[in-house]
């Protein structure tokens, strides 16, 4: 194992992987799990808000629905395809059970990141808001260090994980399904992405409103074609993550070794919050860009957005995978424990070869197609995240220009890197960007508690308060009413 790969792994296991979940359940628990009880009021605020009267904005501003639609774009990445079918080569099925656990406590952390960040939301020179959690880090926490620590590895990161991984996987995915050179690839996405990245975040918006509904419908929808197709092989599929989730399954190589909870909890969660972000706070930049009142109103898009990415795409993926026949566990670890892991038995051909099975030449076509608009709208998302952090930190502007053009530059890199060690590097920057995060998260808890609680008074009306015994802070108002 090389220094980058034990840098990972010291890096997420095990304290890091349980401060998520910790942070998750955490704000699950103290709203009386509002993702899962509560479900008709953000299902009504954002799926029902999308047959209302569209939204207009001022000047340099984002709708809510653009502003989930660019946090999607970056969200719904590579890792809904390619991610999801490492963490299963890696980690084994159980490792789909952990990123099932770590989005749905993830939906209440994302909620969470999402209000304090259109609370602590700056107003721009031009008329637009901008935000993240370095603003409330350094007004809320009151902590520049912190803020600065968060911004100096979100800029590692969206060049690690929003350039590198992206465009890697949609190099290896081409030159697998059409074998076109990766150096060409790279070439021809760097200067795509450039189009839109130097039309800043309204470009961005656009664009990412347009084309995020589409390739998650596209994708899901053939999935479920697949599925269809292989649904004698579902109830094995469950039955096999749900055991391998606690190290259970052997398999007949090695002296009957297999898979632990240990390497499943930690691909699964992993790759969990690569694909949803929630706890890393990248996302919440975008949607600190929403032009909205009530910043708990944004926190449930926050909810809706780990929804679609993890627990909607990312099923799909994990499952079509593990009904299709294309993954061995045997072959899986020989490899591992070998050292003899190719580009072809994981990531994006993996997915691509079980879309194959029964879409035949059309199934690997769907899948590039899906992963270059996943993985490019993820580009242009993550190169803004970046932008906004080297913002704060220098304090002005100046460094925009240069910055998109080393974005460019590490697409190119990225698309003829080693697809293992991209991965990792991607892990590390996530891991240490989060950290901050997660203990500011923990540290405004109150208010972010708060926030969510006044407007959900607000929603509900005088008669409804009682309801809501789970929030500390309610015994005590409830008294007051009566």
């Amino acid at each position: 194992m090389g220094f980058v790969a034990r840098l990972s792994d010291f890096i997420w296991n095990p304290w890091l992987l349980t401060l998520f979940l910790f942070v998750g359940l955490y704000y699950s628990v103290r709203t009386g799990f509002f993702q899962l009880f509560d479900i008709k009021l953000w299902l009504k605020e954002t799926l029902g808000s999308l047959f209302q009267r569209s939204e207009k904005t001022k000047q340099g501003g984002l709708t809510r629905f653009q502003a989930l639609s660019t946090a999607l774009a970056a969200t719904i990445g590579t890792g809904s395809i390619a991610g999801v079918a490492t963490a299963i080569f890696f980690g084994g099925p159980g490792a789909v059970f952990w990123m099932w656990v770590s989005a749905f406590l993830g939906m209440m952390t994302g909620c969470a990141e999402k209000i304090l960040s259109v609370r602590y939301h700056q107003k721009g020179k031009h008329g637009g808001f901008f935000g993240g959690p370095m603003y409330y880090m350094e007004k809320g926490v009151k902590s520049r260090f912190l803020a600065c620590m968060f911004s100096l590895c979100c800029v590692a990161a969206s060049l690690a994980g929003g350039n590198l991984v992206q465009a890697n996987s949609i190099s290896t995915a081409l030159e697998a399904s059409a074998g076109v050179s990766r150096l060409w690839v790279g070439l021809v996405v760097a200067i795509a992405a450039g189009v839109v990245i130097f039309g800043g975040v309204e470009r961005i918006g656009k664009l990412s409103e347009r084309l995020v509904p589409c390739m998650a419908i596209l994708f899901i929808g053939g999935g479920l074609v697949v599925l269809a197709h292989h649904i004698d092989a579902v109830p094995a599929a469950f039955s096999s993550i749900f055991s391998s989730a606690f190290g259970s399954p052997k398999a007949a190589v090695g002296g009957g070794i297999g898979y632990g909870v240990a390497q499943a909890l930690r691909y699964g969660v992993a790759r969990g919050v690569f694909t949803n972000e929630a706890g890393m706070g990248s996302s919440a930049m975008a949607h600190a860009a929403a032009q909205v009142k009530e910043p708990a109103k944004q926190g449930m898009w926050g909810i809706f957005e780990v929804f679609v990415a993890s627990i909607l795409v990312c099923s799909v993926t994990a499952l079509v995978i593990l009904t299709s026949g294309v993954y061995d566990m045997e072959s899986a670890l020989l490899a591992i424990q070998s050292g003899t892991v190719t580009n072809g038995m994981l990531g994006a051909p993996l997915s691509a070869a079980a879309f194959a099975t029964v879409l035949g030449h059309g199934g690997s076509i769907l899948v590039t197609v899906c992963l270059m608009l996943f993985a490019f709208t993820s580009l242009v998302g993550w190169s803004y995240y970046g932008e906004q952090s080297l913002r704060y930190l220098t304090g002005t502007e100046r460094f925009r220009t240069p910055y998109r053009i080393c974005c460019m530059v590490m697409i190119v890199v990225g698309s003829i890197g080693d697809i293992s060690l991209v991965w990792q590097m991607s892990d590390i920057f996530n891991g240490l960007m989060a950290l901050p995060n997660l203990l500011a998260l923990l540290l405004l808890s109150p208010e972010a508690l708060d926030l969510l609680r006044r407007w959900r008074y607000g929603e509900k009306g005088h008669g409804k308060l009682t309801e809501h015994l789970h929030y500390a802070t309610l015994k005590t108002h409830r008294k007051k009413i009566s």
